[in-house]
């Protein structure tokens, strides 16, 4: 049972604040100046603060906490500004808890820290409304009030008596007060509305608050219409179900399949997409709501519109176009190389002048491994962009380019915009590796796709046939490799300026065996480069005995077998400096795989030597062995 042990009559008017007050911390309850709350109180250091304050002048300060799931609040824990108000009612229940009314007086702001036991005590200041008369502050007040009333309307639970006071209430200020204390808003909302001291712009908060709150209710009233409408008098069951179906259908989160169709909805609005594929995902996705989700088309275009938000349509990296940066990018990645790195940055160059190094469609030619892939990944390092690679070595398929259509079962798109996916970028690095090699049979000629994806003229709208959306491609630097040019057809090499690679000397390959390789192979095979030494005379003989090519990969694989066989030695738990001499390396790699060049070999036994002319009067004289 309850017990009432305290009782005040409302202040009336004006009342005079004292400076220290004891504080109330409210959690999601906010109370306002010249409104009657009730509040339940539950906290033992709270019980003793309300017997203290009824014990004495009954006033207090009420302030909201920040976070609602703090037991127990402290100065940190409050919103800085309150309200001063006055207990009028006490209730007692037998559990220990306390009913309060309490009535706010007038708005106070926290100066200074008092005192924290038993509970918070502070000095306050009051914060005045800042009022102005003039017509927008009129036509706003009875906009509040029309609003108001129409919302007391269309709530039952709303007595009629608040349209009427509202009406009545001459205060601009106090008229805002009402309105936040009657509705159900949140405590942010409220909190920010009495921190808000300029009556017009809180005028202008509540009507923009009033204006959705009517939006609310007013759908509310529509779906009670539209259920009534369809109900019969002797099924409430069915009501209840249909009630219940026409809130979620508004809502979207009707089931899962529901939800799923909103967040694709929310994906398409915020992915920035040109003006036709924002059409084509909008068309598929009106298709996709009118089809159940055991459709087999179902998911066909789910995967379709899945796509369409992947392609980075308008993500683009920003160019570092420093020529300096670019050329220690180039020398820290590869030795000599002169005439390529000149021409490399002559290529940056027009770009830094145009803005854009977009539209050169560069091709390196050389044997293998000469550094052909790794001079696309330099520059892509040099300019701050995305790198991204394909091989065309073998594809005979047009499709594997452009993508099949959507007709086909188990379509994807092709191989360009499966990478510039992964790139999520429109202007990456391009690196199509073994152009040389593609073919044509039956199924298409990918050569002839390759002239659109490379001309700048038209790849500004290619269209891959899975998306069948046009895609912007002339952000992107291609960059192609191949072997020889012979085999590339020659439209395809006009759109591509060539740069040509040879291969490397015996000098060359030792210095990037020194440079590059062998501090490399140290690395992956876990070895401490400072408890092993690989001489320059073991790096020269094994270039001119275990190695005969243009490039340095052979070299690489054999600087890693001698890297094997450290590795076990070290692992047997020898831990004494090694050093790789060139009679070691020799006794490690085995014998020679190929014989040194020398200048002359008519000492080796079965090597002729001769000098032959021929003329057209008489037939040419045999070579003659000695």
């Amino acid at each position: 049972m309850s017990d009432l042990t305290a009782e005040a009559e409302p202040f009336a008017g004006d009342v005079e604040v004292p400076s220290s007050l004891p504080i109330l911390p409210l959690k999601d309850t906010v109370v306002f100046p010249q409104s009657m709350t009730p509040l339940a109180i539950g906290q033992e250091r709270s019980v003793r603060l309300i017997d203290d304050v009824v014990a004495g002048d009954r006033m207090l300060a009420l302030v909201t906490v920040r976070n609602a799931e703090v037991e127990q609040a402290g100065f940190d824990d409050l919103y800085e500004i309150g309200t001063a108000g006055v207990v009028h009612r006490m209730i007692r229940i037998p559990d220990g808890t306390l009913r309060i009314l309490v009535q706010g007086l007038s708005r106070i702001r926290i100066e200074r820290r008092i005192s924290d036991d038993p509970y918070p005590t502070g000095e306050f200041s009051q914060l005045a409304d800042v009022a102005t008369e003039s017509r927008e502050v009129e036509a706003l007040t009875r906009t509040v009030q029309n609003q108001f009333g129409r919302v007391v309307e269309l709530v039952p639970t709303l007595p009629d008596e608040l349209q009427l006071a509202a009406a009545n209430i001459d205060d601009p200020g106090m008229l805002t007060y009402l309105v936040a204390s009657t509705l159900r808003l949140k405590t942010e909302e409220k909190q920010q509305l009495l921190e808000t001291t300029d009556v017009e712009q809180r005028l202008r908060a509540t009507a923009a608050i009033l204006g959705r709150e009517l939006e609310v209710f007013e759908l509310g009233s529509k779906i009670q219409s539209q259920v009534e409408s369809e109900m019969e008098k002797t099924q409430r069951e069915y009501f209840l179900r249909q009630q219940m179906k026409a809130i979620q259908d508004e809502l979207g989160e009707g089931d899962p399949e529901r939800a799923e169709l909103e967040e694709l909805r929310t994906q398409i609005g915020e992915a920035n997409l040109p003006e036709e594929a924002l059409k084509a995902a909008n068309r598929e996705l009106s298709r996709l709501e009118k089809l159940p989700a055991a459709a087999a088309e179902y998911g066909v275009i789910r995967t379709y519109l899945d796509w369409i938000l992947s392609v980075p349509w308008s993500k683009t990296t920003p160019d570092n176009l420093d020529l300096e940066q670019a050329r220690g990018v180039l020398d820290a990645d590869h030795y000599d190389l002169e005439k390529i790195k000149e021409r490399i940055l002559e290529s940056l160059a027009v770009g830094k002048l145009k803005g854009d190094v977009s539209g050169q469609i560069l091709c390196f030619v050389g044997p293998p491994g000469v550094g052909k892939t790794s001079l696309g990944h330099s520059i892509a390092t040099a300019l701050g962009r995305k790198f991204v690679r394909i091989s065309v070595g073998g594809v005979r398929d047009e499709s594997e380019l452009r993508g099949h259509r959507r007709t086909y079962i188990g379509a994807m798109p092709g191989t360009i915009m499966r990478a510039l996916r992964d790139a999520e970028s429109r202007n990456p690095v391009f690196m199509i590796d073994e152009i040389d090699k593609m073919g044509a049979d039956w199924r298409g000629d990918p050569a002839s796709a390759m002239l659109e994806i490379l001309d700048p003229a038209q790849n500004a709208t290619f269209r891959d046939h899975y998306l069948d959306l046009p895609f912007d491609l002339s952000k992107v630097l291609f960059i192609c490799t191949a072997n020889q040019l012979e085999t590339i057809p020659g439209p395809l090499v006009d759109r591509m300026d060539v740069i040509q690679l040879t291969g490397y000397t015996e000098d060359e390959k030792l210095e990037i065996g020194k440079r590059y390789l062998v501090p490399k192979q140290l690395e992956a095979h876990g070895l401490d480069p400072a408890k092993i030494e690989v001489d320059d005379a073991a790096l020269r003989m094994i270039v001119r005995e275990y190695t005969r090519e243009a490039g340095v990969r052979s070299l690489e694989r054999r600087i890693a077998d001698l890297c094997r066989k450290a590795a076990r030695r070290f692992a047997e738990g020898n831990n004494r400096k090694l050093r790789v001499d060139e009679k070691r390396a020799r006794e490690w790699l085995g014998p020679r795989r190929f014989a040194g060049d020398v200048r002359k070999r008519t000492s080796d036994p079965g090597v002729a030597t001769a000098v032959t002319s021929c003329s057209s009067r008489r037939p040419p004289i045999p070579a003659r062995a000695d």
